[in-house]
């Protein structure tokens, strides 16, 4: 037997093929044929060691073995191990291996281990030629960091990357990933998901459908159909980036961040939160949207901050503040708004526009009531003036002006105006037939003017008044205008769209850059069907282009209603 099989080592080397090397004998123990079931075959056997093959750098071990000379193939069954340098080792129960290929198809029990990462799977495809493994019926892969499991993939030796397709799932104690495609790099512990993916923390959740994670410190990003979950906040927009140890993220184009405590919205084109300092900058065309008695109010400026825990919350809005609600709108250099106190400041050069009605001051405050949340009081401070056009002859402009205004909000409407401190008025003055008396012109200690429907319903003078009312006739188009009068009716914000300039809706967006070789998870089901099937298919990336934003349309404004004015005087 041994003489033989020296012979036939010693023939097989002599008569190489040329155009392939063969699979080499290292030690072949018992040796048998069986035509019948293995026409062509030659059937070798473990003794006191296993039976050994050499091929092109890699070595395999096994009980037995069925070598087929002339096709250049061999079938391994028992305890199969295969050697390839000094880092792969696969081990099975069977393994099919084609010289001429360089593939082997290894099954029952089967591990792949290289370096400090070991795969297991039922069936197992490791292509030498291409030093690609890959699977198709379920694997788990444990590196140094973490477990994975997909029921599709594949192993890229050289840059020790994995590509995963259906039910993959990363498991850490600190986190899980689920995806439906994701690729894994062994080395650097990064993944890459191309399709609806979840990444779960202690204190985030991250959902997109194109993304980056390092696994390694719990950093990412998504860049399509993006949303993370962040502390008391939803984070929403075409790219979002965030990093656990910095307590940090950041969103870019078409962001929506949610404050799932106090209800309230942010939207614009980026925006960074701090999940320690429980704050929010935003800029780019950016507006934050809260409730307030059933009613939406629009807060914008070129950048806003909200900073402090939700209890003590506070919004600024800076450079070109302005603010929409029904009813009430306007606009200052910038906006304070603390939640502790209820208190909205509107500091330098702010206007506010209660229905036709426009007040200036050097310092505007609206109060909500702590209990209810709804708006309560008004503060005009110092040079407060308030100016409505005159709705029914629309000749002239209703004005009154004092040091300071107080107003009284109820149900949502602005009801009591209070006016104090060296005040004036100018009225147009009309019967129940809307045909103008004449045009009153007073001055007096203080003023209470009670509305209704954002229009006048009556006036009080206070201390002394001191005016007439004068025909039409007899009063001189410059004496229709008190000190200080500046109407800025085309400036008044009518829509929530008012809120926003030129500038901002003419924004160019940043470019998102895309991952390379994505699969496009909106594709038709044969196209995915079909990359299903060969995991390592690579379709370019479809990376966003720039784009600009439209101006929104105008909406008509409704025309109010204009109850009867009756005037009162009090000594």
């Amino acid at each position: 037997m041994l003489l033989f099989l020296g012979f036939f080592q010693i023939g097989f080397s002599q008569k190489p093929e040329p155009e392939r090397k063969q699979i080499n004998i290292i030690y072949g123990a018992n040796f048998t044929k069986d035509e019948v079931q293995f026409p062509g075959a030659s059937i070798f056997s473990k003794d006191d060691r296993q039976v050994q093959f050499e091929h092109q750098g890699a070595d395999l071990w096994c009980d037995i073995a069925i070598y087929y000379q002339r096709e250049n193939r061999l079938r391994a069954i028992g305890n199969i191990r295969l050697q390839q340098g000094d880092s792969v080792q696969l081990t099975g129960g069977k393994v099919d291996y084609d010289g001429n290929t360089k593939l082997a198809k290894a099954y029952e029990r089967v591990t792949l281990k290289n370096n400090a990462m070991t795969l297991t799977t039922d069936t197992l495809y490791f292509d030498r030629e291409k030093q690609e493994s890959y699977y198709q019926d379920f694997g788990t892969i444990i590196d140094s960091s973490n477990t994975l499991t997909s029921e599709i993939g594949r192993y890229f030796m050289e840059i020790e990357k994995y590509q995963f397709l259906e039910d993959v799932h990363i498991q850490n104690p600190e986190y899980t990933v689920d995806s439906e495609q994701l690729d894994y790099y062994t080395s650097s512990k990064n993944a890459y998901m191309y399709g609806p993916s979840t990444i779960t923390g202690d204190t985030y959740k991250l959902y997109c459908e194109r993304g980056f994670y390092d696994t390694k410190i719990e950093s990412g990003y998504g860049i399509k159909n993006t949303r993370i979950d962040y502390n008391n906040r939803i984070i929403e927009g075409d790219s979002v980036f965030f990093d656990k140890a910095r307590e940090f993220a950041s969103a870019t184009n078409n962001i929506k961040v949610t404050d799932t405590i106090n209800q309230g919205i942010i939207r614009a084109h980026y925006a960074e939160v701090f999940k320690a300092k429980d704050s929010v900058f935003a800029t780019k065309r950016a507006v934050s949207v809260s409730l307030v008695e059933q009613d939406s109010l629009y807060m914008h400026g070129d950048t806003l901050m909200i900073t402090g825990k939700p209890e003590h919350r506070i919004l600024r809005a800076f450079r070109n503040a302005k603010f929409y609600k029904t009813n009430l709108s306007g606009k200052c250099d910038s906006i304070h708004s603390e939640q502790r106190t209820g208190v909205t400041q509107l500091i330098r050069n702010p206007i506010l526009w209660n229905g036709e009605n426009q007040m200036t001051g050097d310092s505007i405050h609206l109060i909500s009531n702590l209990k209810t949340e709804k708006l309560d009081s008004l503060k005009v401070l110092d040079n407060a003036f308030i100016i409505a056009q005159d709705t029914i002859g629309k000749v002239g402009f209703n004005q009154a002006k004092g040091k300071d205004l107080f107003g009284k909000f109820v149900d949502n409407e602005l009801k009591i105006i209070d006016l104090i401190k060296n005040t004036e008025v100018i009225y147009y003055m009309y019967n129940d037939d809307d045909e103008l008396l004449g045009i009153d012109k007073t001055i007096c200690s203080a003023i209470r003017i009670t509305m209704a429907n954002n229009d006048v319903e009556d006036l009080t003078f206070f201390t002394n008044p001191d005016g007439d009312i004068f025909p039409e006739k007899d009063l001189p188009e410059n004496s229709r205008i008190l000190k200080g009068f500046i109407w800025r009716g085309d400036e008044r914000i009518l829509t929530k769209d008012d809120i926003f300039d030129e500038d901002d809706n003419h924004i160019q967006l940043a470019i998102i850059k895309g991952i390379d070789n994505p699969i496009d998870i909106d594709a038709s089901e044969e196209e995915r069907d079909k990359n299903a099937n060969d995991p390592v298919n690579n379709i370019p990336s479809d990376q966003p282009e720039s784009r600009t934003t439209k101006a929104p349309k105008k909406i008509e404004k409704k025309p109010s209603l204009r109850p009867k004015v009756e005037k009162v005087k009090a000594n």
